[in-house]
């Protein structure tokens, strides 16, 4: 028997960052996102050895454990040992035998919300495998709960949501610490507009995000005016980007990214940096209209907003940073598991 599972890596298109605590606490934040092409995969095979096997294809790392109920955390391998973990505790009361082989189609720091996504995929091979009684809120949250509670890790809650849904999906956090998924029904040819149109550039560095989103709920519990106010018009900013695409206007898309590109950047210090400020200078100059750093900042994955015939112009001008861009389409579909 072999269980399989996959989900989507997402684009955070307006909103980023309000959904981080304590700003959707005390505000309430909101978030425009659509999942797309790329994905995290997941593969168990059951054994009956007393043996894990830890398998993350991508990073060439492989860990051999005994099966027992918890499984220390100590750096190696800790996203697989933390839902394991939590799978015991929460479902089973008794230590499971098998090998789980991983791999993501983006780099740790993409900016694409890598390590959620991989969560959520992880999570659905063992809730395919021991048929556990998740429905999507239900797994989104316990991903949610894995990263930011058992293993302390910053972020939001944006990336388990978006690749357990999929699709493109205008999401509310309240106060109440509530969130809610609004599907939106886009017309299928202005999501073949904005995907031949939004560049995907990686601009082959990395960076780690949990400084920066440390950084920035800082700001917030100090009552920083500038990165409040940043994060409020970014809230404004999703409502504005969830309009644009269900009246198609397409030609506001770009006005409505810079828009919340020049604020994004007061959130937290290093979420921009000289070469980044150089790249989005180069789009604007050969056409796209405005773009973003995707995820948290600093590095990884940027996308412009090229209208028109400008986009071939934009790729060509972006070769000379020595980054890719990347091919994708948009996904109506979220998290998907299998048995074999």
């Amino acid at each position: 028997m072999i269980i399989r599972s996959k989900a989507p890596l997402r684009l955070g298109l307006a909103g980023g960052g309000t959904d981080v605590a304590p700003y959707s606490e005390i505000y309430g934040g909101s978030i425009l996102n659509a999942t797309i092409s790329m994905y995290a995969y997941a593969t168990i095979c059951p054994r009956n050895d007393g043996k894990i096997i830890l398998n993350a294809i991508d990073k060439q790392e492989q860990y051999e454990l005994k099966s027992e109920e918890h499984l220390k955390i100590n750096g190696k391998l800790d996203l697989h040992k933390g839902i394991y973990n939590r799978v015991v505790k929460d479902f089973t009361g008794k230590p499971l035998s098998f090998e789980l082989s991983t791999y993501v189609d983006a780099p740790p720091g993409s900016g694409l919300g890598s390590s959620s996504t991989l969560v959520v995929a992880i999570l659905g091979a063992f809730a395919e495998w021991l048929g556990l009684p998740l429905g999507e809120y239900d797994l989104a949250h316990l991903a949610f709960e894995i990263e930011r509670e058992d293993l302390k890790m910053a972020g939001g809650k944006q990336d388990q949501y978006a690749a357990t849904f999929g699709g493109v999906n205008f999401m509310e956090f309240s106060k109440e610490d509530n969130v809610i998924v609004n599907p939106l029904r886009i017309r299928e040819k202005y999501l073949d507009e904005l995907s031949h149109n939004l560049i995907l550039y990686h601009t082959e560095t990395s960076r780690l995000s949990s400084s920066i989103i440390q950084q920035q709920s800082i700001n917030v519990t100090n009552r920083n005016e500038t990165t409040i106010t940043a994060m409020h018009k970014l809230k404004e900013q999703a409502i504005w980007m969830k309009e644009a695409l269900l009246k198609g206007q397409l030609d506001k898309i770009g006005e409505i990214l810079d828009f919340g590109w020049q604020f994004k950047k007061n959130m937290a210090s290093g979420i921009t940096s000289p070469l980044i400020d150089e790249i989005y200078a180069m789009a604007i100059k050969s056409g796209a209209t405005g773009g973003k750093i995707s995820g948290a900042g600093g590095g990884g994955f940027m996308f412009f907003y090229c209208p028109g015939t400008t986009r071939s112009k934009v790729v060509e001008a972006l070769k000379k940073f020595g980054g890719q861009t990347k091919r994708y389409e948009f996904t109506a579909k979220g998290l998907s598991a299998w048995t074999i």
